[in-house]
């Protein structure tokens, strides 16, 4: 099967088993494109089931452009943490951080700090077992140089496939930006989502086979 641009585009059955071993080896996704609603449905696909007996998750906010993925129930809340970036950004009082580098790198320390703990308490990871969402990250571009971002990603990035979770990383922005051209080298899958004629959709582009889905319902 071939898409409107003549380029292979692997199968359901592919497709399924390529998900199946991004669950199992760790993965990062990168979730792309202007349609909030798509953003939110994709990402409680992606972060699954908090009431999970060995699921973790962590979400990372940043401000009013985070998409609100939260799914948790009252039972699994020691399995669940919240990073405020905006906090964390916001106390970091080092004067050697004019260029950004050491107020992101606080932000990096505490996410990687919250999984260490995780693992901890989980006496090891179980493959996916933890799902970490990165709430919208144009804020964040907004404000840091695209250098100190990749750096902040490839921390993050790193500590995900380190545990064999599931990472998925918001970036509400046309699939043809610079930025997402310069971050996704650093990730395993890069997800287009749309909202069209009322439905939610979903195109995977997968790094490793250099294939692109058909336009999926979400």
């Amino acid at each position: 099967m071939e898409d409107e641009c003549g380029d292979a585009v692997p199968d359901r059955a592919t497709f399924a088993r390529t998900l199946s071993a991004l669950k199992r080896e760790g993965s990062n996704i990168l979730l792309v494109g202007a349609a909030p609603a798509a953003h939110e449905r994709a990402c409680h696909r992606l972060l699954g089931a908090a009431n999970h007996d060995s699921r973790y998750q962590l979400i990372v906010t940043t401000d009013g452009d985070h998409v609100a993925c939260e799914n948790a129930d009252s039972a699994a809340i020691e399995r669940i943490h919240t990073i405020d970036s905006r906090a964390v950004l916001e106390t970091e009082t080092e004067p050697a951080a004019e260029s950004g580098a050491s107020s992101l790198g606080a932000l990096g320390i505490r996410i990687v700090e919250t999984i260490d703990e995780f693992d901890a308490a989980a006496g090891g990871f179980d493959p996916s077992a933890l799902r970490v969402c990165i709430g919208s990250l144009v804020p964040l571009l907004r404000e840091y140089d695209a250098e100190t971002m990749f750096r902040l990603l490839h921390v993050m990035t790193s500590r995900v496939n380190r545990a064999r979770g599931m990472g998925h990383y918001h970036v509400p922005l046309a699939p043809d930006h610079d930025a997402v051209a310069l971050f996704e080298p650093l990730f395993d899958a890069v997800v287009t989502v749309r909202s069209r004629r009322g439905t939610d959709e979903q195109r995977w582009h997968l790094r490793e086979t250099e294939t692109t889905t058909d336009w999926l319902e979400l």
